[in-house]
């Protein structure tokens, strides 16, 4: 997940600056996880509002999530279901 230093909920409060920040951020982590856990895909998406599903709705961020062949889709992943089971510390040891 990639979130800007501050709280803002809508595109039009982040400067244009701060957007090529997140998404060079964005590419950055895509870049560790296809060295780590080699992804076949990914999804990348922000949720705008709580109604297009924004948890958290007053804060902006960018999901980052990794797939591969045959996982759930896209939605449960964001609903809170688990689809690797491996401990985030886990993860990032892999990376060191």
């Amino acid at each position: 997940m990639v979130v800007p230093k501050n709280h803002v909920s809508d595109l039009h409060q982040i400067s244009d600056e701060t957007i090529s920040e997140m998404f060079s951020t964005v590419k950055l982590s895509m870049k560790a996880l296809d060295s780590v856990m080699k992804p076949h895909g990914y999804n990348v998406g922000v949720n705008l509002g709580k109604a297009a599903g924004a948890g958290i709705d007053d804060h902006l961020h960018i999901h980052v999530v990794p797939r591969w062949n045959g996982d759930t889709n896209f939605m449960p992943a964001l609903g809170d279901v688990k689809i690797i089971s491996q401990d985030l510390m886990q993860t990032k040891k892999k990376s060191c």
